[in-house]
């Protein structure tokens, strides 16, 4: 393979089009860019949840996520391209089910925190949601693939399931909602 980035800036997008896998010129602020930047917000948000954690199991799943997830930035930023299947969903599910399967019965709803690395998991799990509603969004205008959206419709579910058990393994745990806290 050649050097793909020899330069970094072009000056292509200084009158705010991006280019896409295609060749074609797009606005900075097309529901595609803002689908696929999403993807990539989404990304580097699972590379925190990677960096603060100590947990293999989870640093392995959440890397091969990572690994999908430009996948599907590539399938986004090249209309008509489908990187994204069934069977990277499934597996999703079974990671989710193995993940699930040790943590206790969840009663109650619990806010966003933890530790480091589980509040980082919840940040990634609400930038996964959104970038689920950008692809929904994308979708109203242009064709989608379905499995992209069930990928991150799974995803988010994974990363709630991840949070969860980050905070477990924790000192800090999981606070639950208190619905009766001001009465």
């Amino acid at each position: 393979m050649g050097h793909r980035l020899s330069k970094i800036y072009t000056r292509t997008g200084d009158d705010g089009t991006t280019g896409l896998g295609d060749g074609s010129r797009v606005g900075k602020d097309s529901l595609r860019v803002e689908a696929y930047g999403t993807v990539d917000e989404l990304n580097s948000a699972i590379g925190l949840v990677i960096a603060f954690t100590a947990d293999e199991a989870v640093k392995t799943c959440l890397i091969t996520v990572q690994h999908d997830l430009f996948d599907l930035g590539g399938e986004l930023s090249i209309p008509g391209t489908e990187l994204v299947n069934a069977k990277q969903v499934e597996r999703l599910e079974r990671d989710l089910d193995t993940f699930n399967a040790e943590l206790k019965p969840l009663k109650e709803f619990i806010l966003p925190g933890g530790d480091a690395a589980a509040a980082a998991c919840h940040m990634a799990r609400t930038i996964s949601r959104r970038a689920e509603r950008r692809l929904i969004t994308l979708s109203t205008d242009q064709p989608v693939a379905d499995v992209a959206r069930q990928y991150l419709n799974r995803l988010s579910d994974l990363l709630f399931v991840v949070a969860r058990r980050l905070a477990a393994a924790s000192d800090a745990g999981e606070t639950l909602w208190d619905r009766e806290r001001y009465s």
